[in-house]
């Protein structure tokens, strides 16, 4: 039986699920609200410059991301208006800028990411067995504080103890500082937590640097070789299975 009294989730793919499909639709929103702010305040640029501008602006964040790093979500949105044209932040009533800032934030809940299934069940389990629950997201493009607001309407926001989005403690996995602040803040000692998430880099490997023990869920898309998890299994719902089996902490 491991010895395990803190558990420690990923979001994206393990607790909800996203698409490229779903992802293209939100940009499309991002681009098509930005558009209509700029129109308003008297700049016109065409949904493909904007489009451009956009993937300029995630360029710019996935190589802060790179170094473990991240923007907050204001910062993304500034750096997207700065792509569009030089000076143009500094030429933008505060208004706009929050107008546009909002569309960006909103489009998340126009094409939400289904939950698992056995998220509700496994989590309300977990916390009537005991278990501390904590949260570690790369956030992308959408501000950790709506990931909030879809946990509660989801109800499962209550089973967590703490909830670190890199957004809000600018860095990432598979950063060990950002498992360090997690673990720090729920009080448990290393030796004693688990991670359970889908990515073999961000989770397994960015856990094994904290030298936290890991669950991987899912397909490890051929690069198990990488970085070997302590149980993988198939199934969100097979954590409680993989609980028993883990190894202890030596």
């Amino acid at each position: 039986m491991s010895n395990v009294e803190a558990i420690i989730f990923d979001l994206w793919q393990t607790l909800i699920f996203d698409n490229r499909e779903l992802g293209r639709d939100r940009t499309r929103l991002r681009i098509e609200g930005a558009s209509r702010v700029l129109s308003r305040a008297g700049y016109n640029f065409t949904y493909e410059h904007l489009r451009e501008s956009f993937r300029n602006c995630y360029r710019i964040c996935h190589a802060k991301h790179d170094i473990g790093e991240d923007y907050s979500f204001d910062e993304q949105v500034r750096i997207f208006i700065n792509c569009i044209e030089d000076g143009l932040l500094k030429s933008l009533d505060q208004t706009y800028i929050d107008k546009i800032n909002y569309h960006y934030a909103e489009a998340f809940f126009d094409f939400l990411p289904p939950v698992d299934p056995d998220a509700l069940d496994l989590l309300d389990i977990l916390n009537k067995e005991g278990y501390k629950i904590g949260l570690i997201s790369n956030t992308g493009m959408t501000p950790g504080r709506l990931f909030r607001r879809y946990m509660e309407d989801l109800g499962i926001l209550k089973f967590f103890d703490v909830l670190t989005f890199s957004d809000e403690v600018g860095l990432t996995k598979p950063s060990k500082e950002i498992f360090d602040i997690t673990i720090e803040q729920l009080g448990v000692p290393r030796d004693k937590v688990v991670h359970v998430g889908d990515h073999i880099v961000n989770d397994v490997v960015g856990a094994h640097n904290a030298d936290v023990r890991v669950i991987l869920v899912g397909s490890a898309q051929g690069k198990e070789a990488i970085e070997k998890p302590e149980v993988h299994v198939d199934r969100l719902r097979d954590v409680q299975y993989a609980l028993k089996i883990l190894p202890e902490k030596y």
